[in-house]
């Protein structure tokens, strides 16, 4: 009998929702500073990503001109008729000032740009629609797992921010980093992972520059970290079972040391953000969360005085437990 355990990744909270170091050792090896602060995100898309097909009555039939013109969920509509689409609205305008006139769509499927012309159907009070719904933003809490002073830089999440609904990730347009406060947390339980929750205070840090699997990174406008001690970036072979130590926020802004396990390594894929499995042990986070919880997406894991990765998912049937991704593949991740 084949028994598949669910898991679900840390994506952010409040949503409308890599092997080889390439830049070369001697980067590697570089001071960065722990993070384990929350921090609030608003995501704006490149374009607007279609997170489903639906079919409407024109009168006659049930008809989505969006799926009969070839156009699929995840696919990122970038402009119509030469106008670029930044937001819902854009595509809405489109179709409804459209008169039933074919639309030639610009649009990015697996990383690809292809050309789609859409012909608009009325339904049945005589508005012109396509049959797609799209998302164009988002916005949540996550986790910082460090700062680079050096290249002015942060690491967080230890994922991508992903659609809710499809689970693609989302293609990044702009994103604003802010200061954010934890207000309570959400227990973990069996088959419900719990959640921290808080609000944006709006103190402004900085701007998103990257959205990749193995976590998102950006431009900090505070670099002032003199205050902690720096923390070397563990290689992925440094990594062992055994104790180590989670940093996260579960209440207010500042971040809290508590035990964990790490009691498997699983693969050096750089293209994976599920390295290790870590297991809370700590009894503090565990009466106060259940274990692990959404939101702590990002928190810095140490070992051995060494950064060694982030924490990415809980695993829904053992919410006391789940992966963490390599830090080595995080820093290669934003120089790649």
């Amino acid at each position: 009998m084949k028994i598949v355990v669910k898991i679900t990744g840390l994506t952010l909270v409040l949503m409308l929702m890599l092997g080889n170091y390439g830049a070369g050792a001697e980067e590697q090896k570089q001071t960065v500073y722990l993070g384990g602060q929350p921090f609030g995100v608003k995501f704006y898309n490149d374009g607007v990503i279609i997170v489903n097909l639906e079919e409407y009555f024109d009168g006659h039939q049930y008809v989505c001109p969006a799926k009969s013109g070839g156009l699929k969920v995840n696919d990122i509509i970038k402009t119509v008729n030469g106008t670029e689409i930044r937001c819902n609205e854009d595509l809405q305008k489109a179709a409804t000032e459209s008169e039933g006139q074919r639309l030639d769509m610009l649009i990015s499927r697996d990383g690809k740009e292809l050309r789609k012309n859409i012909l608009p159907r009325k339904n049945t009070v005589g508005v012109y629609l396509l049959g797609a719904w799209v998302r164009d933003s988002c916005a949540g809490i996550g986790t910082v797992t460090y700062y680079d002073k050096e290249h002015h830089y942060f690491a967080a999440l230890g994922h991508g921010i992903c659609d809710r609904d499809t689970g693609a990730l989302l293609p990044l347009g702009s994103a604003e980093i802010v200061s954010a406060n934890i207000s309570s947390a959400t227990k973990s339980s069996v088959g419900s992972p719990g959640s921290l929750n808080g609000y944006f205070t709006y103190k402004s840090l900085g701007v998103m520059t990257k959205n990749t699997e193995s976590g998102v990174f950006g431009t900090i406008f505070d670099n002032n970290r003199e205050e902690s001690p720096g923390y070397e970036i563990a290689d992925f072979d440094e990594i062992r079972t055994g104790e180590a130590e989670m940093i996260t926020t579960v209440s207010g802004s500042n971040p809290q040391v508590y035990e964990i396990e790490i009691t498997k390594i699983c693969n050096d894929d750089e293209t994976s953000n599920e390295n290790f499995v870590i297991k809370v042990t700590d009894s503090r986070l565990l009466d106060s969360c259940g274990g692990i919880v959404q939101g702590m997406s990002g928190s810095p894991i140490v070992q051995d005085g060494k950064i060694i990765g982030a924490v990415t998912h809980v695993f829904l049937n053992r919410p006391e437990e789940g992966y963490g991704v390599a830090a080595q593949f995080m820093v290669s991740n934003y120089h790649a």
